[in-house]
């Protein structure tokens, strides 16, 4: 990743369907080489700036740079990107090898090289040796590296990956994630990546750009993400919090502000247990218990009422007998540098 180049730049950016704001007046920039994830839930903005940036849509306000040459008015045919689709895309007529070398026809680069290019392709996303096989005869996997190798051979300057992913099981998806990131390494090209799978987006991303109902709400590395989210609605959907009430809060820190704790910060205690002094603690009944192998989750009412959730490692061998707390009276203890401070702005 280079700060210093700014792939992508936008500046004030709408784009209004009738009375819906899809996209409503967010600047934000993407540095050269970096592997950048816009996040979010269905109809926050997210593959609305990606259909942006390739030339699909138009914006109804603001601006858009390319590598810092204003793309208003430029057809997707013009603009230095290309696009990897949820469904792939891909040719069903034609074998891998013309799928993977279609561009490259186009631009009417001798057969001879093109033949080539298509097997560095094929070496690079691990797939060598299928250039004559059809596209019918591919797993969901395969398709996916065979479009990012049709992607990539045209060495664009910005790769946007819209939902990639999507179609696959979860063992194979997991094992993707870091296989794009590797390659994206590896060719060293801009990837701007939309997905609304926090996991995804935890894993593979240099920064991470948090959207919800048309606008940005928070752009961080994925530490500062999910260490330190900034809103209620950040803190709520990258990975899971316990989010409190003023009330509720102010009972435990004695200030009546918006906090939050992570799961897995906090510990599971007997009820007549003394916490330790940098800590807070609140009662509760444990309502349930998950046992997730790697992990338990315990869900624990308080006494207010209000209902948190505790993630602890198995790490004893009596884990499996986690469920005999179930109806239990115990104490959550936390660290008070685990509390997060919100803003009440979404």
């Amino acid at each position: 990743m280079d700060s210093s180049t700014i792939a992508i730049q936008f500046e004030g950016v709408s784009r209004h369907f009738g009375l819906i704001k899809a996209v409503d007046e967010i600047s934000f920039e993407v540095f050269g080489g970096e592997f950048f994830t816009m996040l979010g839930p269905s109809g926050s903005g997210k593959t609305t700036c990606l259909r942006l940036i390739a030339g699909f849509e138009q914006p109804s306000a603001g601006h858009i740079k390319l590598y810092g040459k204003a793309m208003e008015g430029t057809p997707p045919y013009d603009r230095d990107v290309n696009t990897v689709f949820q469904d792939y895309a891909l040719f069903p007529h034609m074998n891998v090898g013309a799928n993977i070398g279609y561009g490259l026809r186009i631009k009417k680069v001798p057969g001879t090289a093109i033949q080539q290019q298509v097997e560095e392709m094929l070496e690079m996303v691990r797939l060598p040796g299928i250039t004559g096989r059809k596209v019918s005869q591919l797993s969901g996997g395969q398709q996916q590296r065979v479009a990012l190798a049709r992607a990539l051979i045209n060495k664009p300057r910005v790769l946007l990956l819209d939902e990639p992913l999507g179609a696959l099981d979860l063992k194979l998806r997991q094992e993707m994630q870091v296989e794009l990131k590797t390659i994206q390494k590896q060719v060293g090209i801009t990837f701007i990546f939309v997905t609304h799978d926090q996991e995804e987006a935890l894993t593979m991303s240099d920064r991470i750009a948090v959207f919800n109902q048309g606008k940005i709400a928070q752009i961080g590395t994925p530490t500062e993400i999910y260490e330190h989210p900034r809103t209620r609605f950040v803190a709520g959907f990258v990975g899971t919090m316990n989010l409190l009430a003023k009330e509720t809060a102010q009972a435990i820190t004695g200030e009546a502000r918006s906090i939050a704790v992570r799961p897995e910060k906090i510990r599971l205690c007997r009820e007549d247990e003394t916490p330790p002094d940098n800590s807070y603690s609140v009662r509760g009944v444990v309502e349930d218990v998950i046992y997730l192998g790697v992990n338990t989750r315990y869900v624990v009412r308080l006494d207010n009422g209000e209902v948190f959730t505790v993630l602890q490692q198995n790490l004893e061998p009596g884990s499996l007998d986690v469920s005999s707390v179930r109806g239990s009276q115990v104490k959550l203890v936390w660290n008070k540098t685990h509390t997060l401070i919100l803003d009440e702005e979404v």
